[in-house]
């Protein structure tokens, strides 16, 4: 669901920032609405994510039972499945629930990847 776009600077190393305050997905154990901030931060290879096709793509898991753990994970994987970056950091901070807040983030590095 993720499209990208050629990378139009190649030969320069630079970060790509997306930030949505509009997270919402479901709770896999109550199925009750959660709410999240996702920072989506990267360095891009040879292509970049459209935006457009991001917004989407966030959007899509409105309706869909998930743990926190799990959402920023795939986001993760399936940003990495699309764009093949060099860096990745993705990060979700979860709304109050239970009286605890909950922040989950995640770091790639292509280097990393076997």
């Amino acid at each position: 669901m993720l499209e990208c776009v050629d990378n139009p600077e190649r030969g320069r190393v630079y970060t790509i920032d997306f930030e949505t305050s509009e997270f919402t997905a479901l709770y896999a154990v109550t199925g009750q609405p959660i709410f999240a901030a996702i920072s989506i931060s990267y360095v891009p290879g040879e292509v970049c994510v459209e935006q457009m096709s991001l917004k989407r793509y966030l959007g899509s898991f409105r309706d869909e039972k998930v743990f926190y753990e799990g959402v920023v994970n795939r986001i993760v994987d399936d940003f990495v499945r699309a764009c093949d970056p060099v860096t990745l950091d993705v990060t979700g901070d979860f709304t109050v629930r239970g009286g605890i807040e909950t922040r989950v983030s995640v770091m790639y590095d292509r280097e990393d990847d076997v």
